[in-house]
């Protein structure tokens, strides 16, 4: 197979991009940020509700949703990507929840009237969490997620090795999805594991000891995602202790980037955006926080992470008739729990009132969410046909 040279990956990245988009409505969904937020952007007046000022996802579909192990052991289902996270309003997230629920939905072929009863079920699951924050959790989880939880709880470096690495011995195959380094990648990465905090990362976890050797044994480009395509993002695989009784670890760098998210006026966030994005996992997704750290690397903003066996994305592109409303209700618990921790008793209740507001005798879901799915779903569909043209048909 012939890859790409470092100097040449652009082209690649933008066809396996638009390639993976043409896949389904929700793929498109699902890499078209930008199309999401334009819409965010033109929205005008009180469309939609002003809710308080919190750290919120700014992409929050499906897969951006997943079981995350902690740096103890624990295993939950957080919110798991966070490259468009900052200060804004919440009804954010959760419209855009229900635009990624729809659009599953409709590429399951369930009738329409099932969306609108998923919309019902999302805010129940979103004020619940609300109602909980102080409790245990206590809400049915969809056979889904029940099933990638236990996937999740049961996996071993060596699983992991395998779906990431296609071996579980201490290489990085190059091939599909690893692609070669330059000299100038090669260099910086040795150098970005030679810093203290970088280090500390990855003697975090597991109970690893601060003075643990920790050695780069190898490092690829990671072809991976899909609307993040194109940015520097690097597996490393490294050692860590003495050659024999040591252990490996698989170290995900990103590349952090100007949010795309409409963000609130007149609030306090890191500028640098790989700060950014830290500071949001640890309000969002404390378990996915602590195993963070944000660097610089060839003079852009980056941020790491040492990958877990428990670290999975949740997919859910096929929802039986059962399932549907089980998983808008418990995937609008998740986002509820990690928008209701960061905001007191007072706080809460105001926004719980606020979303109970503008909503009709036919319909259990405020107005305003359910003419922006319409609205969206409409938007992306004929988008999606358009791309689907252009690119899956080869023409322009």
């Amino acid at each position: 197979m012939s890859l790409p040279s470092p100097d040449a990956r652009s082209e690649p990245l933008q066809a396996r991009r638009n390639k993976k988009m043409a896949r389904s409505p929700h793929a498109y969904v699902r890499g078209n940020t930008v199309q999401f937020y334009e819409w965010l952007h033109s929205q005008r007046g009180h469309a939609l509700p002003v809710g308080p000022a919190v750290w919120i996802c700014g992409d929050c579909h499906i897969g951006n949703l997943g079981p995350l192990g902690d740096a103890d052991g624990n295993v939950g289902l957080e919110i798991r990507d966070l490259d468009q996270t900052l200060i804004g309003n919440p009804a954010h997230d959760l419209v855009r929840l229900a635009l990624s629920l729809a659009m599953a939905a409709r590429g399951s072929n369930l009738p329409g009237v099932v969306t609108a009863r998923m919309l019902e079920n999302m805010m129940q699951g979103y004020e619940k969490a609300f109602l909980d924050i102080k409790g245990e959790r206590s809400i049915e989880r969809p056979e889904a997620v029940r099933w990638v939880m236990r996937k999740a709880v049961e996996r071993s470096w060596k699983q992991l090795a395998r779906e990431r690495l296609s071996d579980a011995r201490p290489t990085i195959p190059l091939g599909k999805s690893f692609w070669p380094l330059s000299h100038e990648e090669k260099h910086g990465i040795a150098e970005l594991f030679a810093d203290p905090a970088v280090l500390k990362l990855v003697t975090t976890l597991k109970s690893r000891s601060d003075a643990a050797r920790v050695q780069v044994l190898d490092a690829a480009y990671w072809v991976k995602g899909c609307s993040s395509l194109g940015l520097l993002r690097y597996a490393v695989l490294l050692g860590v202790g003495e050659k024999g009784d040591g252990d490996y670890c698989l170290v995900d760098i990103k590349q952090a980037v100007k949010a795309a998210a409409p963000r609130y006026n007149h609030v306090s966030m890191p500028r640098d955006n790989a700060q950014r994005v830290l500071e949001g996992a640890r309000h969002l997704s404390p378990a996915l926080g602590q195993r963070m750290v944000a660097q610089r690397f060839l003079e852009r903003g980056v941020f790491l992470r040492e990958l877990l066996p428990q670290d999975l994305k949740l997919e859910i592109d096929q929802l039986s008739l059962d399932e549907a409303t089980t998983a808008a209700r418990y995937l609008a618990y998740v986002v509820g729990r990690a928008h209701a921790r960061q905001m007191d008793e007072a706080t809460r209740e105001r926004w719980r009132v606020d979303l109970h507001l503008d909503r009709s005798k036919t319909l259990a879901a405020p107005t305003w969410l359910w003419e922006s799915v319409v609205q969206l779903v409409a938007a992306h569909e004929a988008g999606y046909l358009q791309h689907c043209r252009k690119y899956a048909l080869g023409k322009a």
